[in-house]
């Protein structure tokens, strides 16, 4: 294990570049690739879901999620020539370390190039989506204090959504983005206001002066009229206070023991891109395991055969998703797929879902 370890350290600088529905195989030239595995009903599925290991049923061997920190990338299969070796929970461990390394490096190299991205895709993206997915941050993100994940719908035609959040010591921000229309026109308005707000906020800005240089970005930048409706929020990690403002976006939900106890109504303004006189902070106490759900109207707006899916539908489904423990990128990946069964067909406008828990 140990000469495995250096051997994939000693060649990483040489790695080539090679929906969460399917896992879809990296291709070897050396083998016949197996076929692509539901994310649904299959155990290299479970493993990914669950961010566990599980053993194979058939012959010695494991199937381990392959993250990095905690953003998911996949699962890898380690298979044993000795049954004795699968049944060694040491092993096992270690086997976990070198996926959880891997999971890095893939990280790290992707960049280089297209292959492993043209591997993880079931079509291709349009050109807004390309942009917006070198302008967002990873889906997933954690410390010991918070866990931060989102999923955004069409994921290869995603136009006008973003988010964005920053957990620096006893504060985390975090911020969700809804430009009205859908093309690469939103993609860059979109992109303009997530740069302004950071900007702002590494100033060291608060909500209100975040707020601001969004509305200038999209002023100064745009001759045409164009608005951003957004949530932007701060959490104190140490008395669990969350300050926000609302610039025109469906209200957050909080959700405490699996239950939703209501939404966030104040902080209240007008989308950015209008020079809005109103300027107030919405204020909530949050206590240790809150989850904060944030989303944009392409969800509770989807059409379905029983209308739009609507607000209290997707606080029932956060309810039963939340309140069954499973992890925070599992459960928004859930909802978002829920979103997406009640549709039945190709989203009319972009869905995104942030769940801070």
């Amino acid at each position: 294990m140990l000469d495995a370890l250096s051997d994939v350290l000693t060649r990483s600088h040489l790695f080539p570049p090679d929906e969460q529905e399917t896992l879809r195989p990296v291709p070897h030239p050396s083998r016949v690739d197996p076929e692509p595995q539901p994310v649904e009903g299959s155990l290299a599925g479970r493993a990914f879901t669950m961010v566990e290991s599980i053993p194979a049923l058939s012959g010695p061997a494991w199937w381990i999620p392959m993250i990095d920190g905690t953003d998911r990338l996949g699962v890898i299969e380690f298979v044993f020539d000795d049954p004795d070796d699968a049944a060694d929970p040491h092993t096992r461990r270690r086997c976990e370390t070198m996926a959880g390394l891997i999971g890095h490096l893939i990280t790290v190299t992707a960049p280089k190039g297209d292959h492993l991205l043209r591997v993880g895709r079931s079509r291709a993206a349009t050109a807004a989506a390309e942009l917006m997915a070198q302008v967002l941050p990873p889906l997933t993100a954690a410390t010991r204090r918070i866990t931060v994940s989102a999923v955004l719908e069409p994921s290869y035609d995603i136009g006008g959504d973003g988010f964005d959040y920053a957990i620096d010591g006893n504060h985390a921000q975090l911020a969700i983005f809804d430009v009205v229309g859908h093309s690469m026109k939103a993609g860059l308005t979109c992109s303009a206001v997530i740069a302004a707000i950071r900007s702002a906020r590494r100033a060291g800005a608060d909500l209100i002066a975040q707020g601001e240089a969004a509305d200038a970005a999209v002023l100064d930048q745009f001759t045409d009229a164009r608005f951003v409706t957004a949530i932007l929020a701060d959490i104190d990690l140490d008395t669990g206070l969350l300050c926000y403002v609302n610039a025109g976006h469906p209200r957050p939900m909080l959700l405490r023991g699996g239950k939703m106890i209501r939404e966030l109504p104040d902080g209240r303004r007008l989308p950015f891109g209008s020079r809005s006189a109103a300027r107030s902070v919405g204020e909530e106490h949050l206590e240790p395991g809150d989850q904060l759900l944030m989303f944009t109207d392409g969800v509770v707006e989807a059409l379905g055969d029983g209308g739009e899916f609507g607000q209290l539908r997707l606080a029932d489904l956060a309810e039963r998703q939340t309140g069954t423990g499973l992890p925070a990128p599992e459960a928004v990946r859930r909802l978002a797929r829920a979103v997406a069964a009640f549709r039945g067909g190709p989203p009319s406008d972009d869905a995104t879902l942030l769940l801070a828990e």
